[in-house]
């Protein structure tokens, strides 16, 4: 093999190797599906595999001249690998701040919340009044229910807050529940799919067709819309046993 091709081909094997790594345990433990979406990973995953897949061994194509000597050769990749390695642990490190802790009900709706969401008050407060709903570094995301307190001056003062840009109900660890406990508040905010807020009709009608391929029934009160930021999809549950039956974009 040429020397070009054949450090092109090292170095693109080394990144590729390195990017998967990183993505894939990222993606196992925190990004599946709906994290990824919700939280809007693909722009920085999409940088990464700019940096890592394409630029760097295609610079490494350029300056690998067999004619160069052994010295200016390697400062010239350590260089271009000093680089990508910067990228990502930039990337790696904004995916990591971001990843979904967990999938809250709360009120009327489905929401993510990421770890940058959750403030180091709010998490101390958490780890004293309620241990057991308090992340840690290794927590995987959880669904989880977030009511507002019992007192009503508390629930006010946060809901009053949330509408001016404070911290909602589901940045507060130390509310949170468990899921099951919030079933039956849920199975009241359920809607039908054509009475379903912030959908436009033509994304209804998507919704319609998507949930009919799955066999699920489009005229019952079985959904929940789902926010993660702007970003927005439809929750399908079983109206009986509340299983959550599909997670659906519009």
């Amino acid at each position: 093999m040429r020397f070009r091709p054949k450090a092109f081909s090292l170095h693109l094997l080394g990144s590729g190797c390195a990017l998967t790594l990183v993505l894939g345990s990222l993606w196992l433990g925190w990004y599946r599906w709906p994290g990824w979406y919700l939280a809007s990973a693909l722009h920085i995953v999409g940088i990464l595999v700019l940096v890592d897949l394409v630029l760097g061994p295609t610079l490494t194509l350029i300056v690998a001249n067999p004619a160069k000597p052994r010295r200016e050769l390697a400062r010239d990749i350590a260089l271009i690998v000093t680089l990508q390695f910067a990228a990502l642990i930039y990337g790696a490190a904004t995916l990591w701040g971001g990843r979904p802790l967990y999938y809250s009900f709360s009120v009327d709706r489905l929401e993510i919340v990421q770890a940058s969401d959750i403030e180091a008050d709010e998490l101390a407060l958490g780890r004293q009044h309620n241990p057991t709903f308090a992340p840690h570094w290794y927590s995987l995301p959880r669904w989880i229910w977030a009511p507002l307190p019992d007192d009503p001056e508390e629930a006010t003062r946060i809901v009053t807050g949330t509408v001016f840009g404070h911290r909602d109900v589901i940045n507060m660890p130390r509310y949170f529940k468990p899921w099951e406990q919030g079933l039956p508040k849920l199975r009241d905010q359920l809607t039908r799919l054509d009475d379903t807020k912030y959908f436009s009709k033509p994304q209804k009608q998507t919704l319609r067709a998507r949930m009919s391929e799955q066999g699920l029934p489009v005229n019952e009160r079985n959904t929940m819309i789902m926010w993660g930021g702007s970003r927005r999809l439809l929750a399908v549950f079983d109206p009986a046993t509340l299983h959550l039956l599909a997670i659906l974009r519009a």
